[in-house]
């Protein structure tokens, strides 16, 4: 099964005065677009991670014995088809059409994210936002999946994080992610709810928390060293090298352009994800090339869901598997395991 383009199209119509569904999503159409799906202000950080992607080139090797690659990776105790997660993103209403244009609810979105990536054999997140809605939905998607699904939390203050946190960890799942990088979301700052950036303390008591409820804690939002230190040290079992897509601070580089950085002064520690710009499974693959032990898309996702729903999603996890099997066969690349910096050219 693959996304076809009917999916696509009927996304784009749904989507109509939110995303445009480019034929390349690279933020250029909706610089400023938040709420929407576009990039902060200018648009810059979200085209910088479309650009940081496009600059890293391949070297492609075809004298060699790679001719079947396995995709299948292990992160966090998961067992996975291919090193891909669907990043968290909620927000139906205001981001990506109302219900006067886009049958696809917040229920129907969770589900068909969380479901749809347990059937094509990898993991889901959910997302968070000020009212009960968006998380309530995703909660309900992955009590759905068996637990087959990561919540991902707000950068909230006060007793409102510590209930969320509750919430979170009661649907069975086996990890929490926090997107720290939603601390000056302008969307929830129109919402009167609060989010701040988290201490160092503040990090690790979270940590605790999670950890105290059987479920591994992981955050999203690192660009640089400092935080990835902070983050280790805290107690954090993984962490994705993320500027939100674009949304939340306006001329940030490409996630692209630090994850090397940051994936060498971690080290085998902890694991170390990444997202921002990932469009194909040749995306995946440099990725993967520059540091990362797995990526998040979140844009493409949301077509897919919004589009095709559940098989929607399914389908597009299987383009992208096939697209990275395709380059990992032709730059010598066996297994996951063997994926590395000597494939760049």
């Amino acid at each position: 099964m693959t996304m076809d383009a009917s999916i696509k199209q009927l996304a784009r119509e749904r989507m109509k005065g939110h995303c445009r569904v480019c034929p390349q999503c690279d933020g250029r159409a909706c610089a400023g677009e938040v709420p929407g799906m576009g990039g902060l202000g200018t648009g810059s950080s979200f085209r910088a991670n479309v650009e940081a992607l496009a600059n890293v080139k391949l070297a492609m090797r075809c004298l060699h014995t790679a001719a079947q690659p396995d995709t299948s990776t292990e992160i966090l105790g998961l067992k996975l088809a291919l090193p891909l997660l669907a990043a968290p993103i909620g927000g139906v209403a205001f981001n990506m059409g109302d219900a006067s244009q886009n049958p696809v609810d917040e229920a129907a979105y969770a589900e068909a994210i969380i479901c749809g990536s347990r059937q094509a054999g990898i993991i889901g997140c959910g997302g968070d936002g000020v009212g009960s809605l968006i998380p309530d939905c995703a909660f309900a998607a992955i009590r759905k999946a068996e637990g087959w699904g990561i919540p991902f939390i707000k950068p909230w203050e006060g007793d409102f994080l510590w209930n969320r946190l509750e919430s979170a960890t009661a649907t069975g799942c086996p990890v929490v992610g926090m997107d720290v990088d939603a601390a000056g979301l302008v969307t929830l700052r129109l919402q009167g709810r609060p989010v701040s950036p988290k201490s160092a303390e503040e990090l690790a008591e979270i940590a605790r928390f999670v950890h105290e409820r059987g479920a591994k804690f992981m955050i999203k939002g690192v660009m640089t060293v400092a935080d990835a230190r902070v983050a280790i040290d805290a107690g954090v079992d993984a962490l994705v090298v993320s500027n939100h897509g674009g949304r939340v601070l306006d001329g940030t580089p490409g996630s692209a352009s630090v994850l090397p950085g940051i994936a060498a002064a971690v080290g085998d520690r902890i694991p170390v994800l990444a997202d921002g710009g990932v469009r194909s499974g040749t995306d995946v693959l440099k990725m993967l090339a520059l540091g990362a032990k797995a990526v998040l898309i979140g844009r493409p996702f949301s077509v897919a869901a919004v589009g095709g729903q559940t098989d929607g999603v399914a389908a597009y996890v299987a383009d992208i598997k096939g697209q990275l099997t395709s380059a990992m066969a032709l730059t010598g690349c066996a297994d996951i395991a063997s994926i590395s910096s000597d494939i760049l050219a």
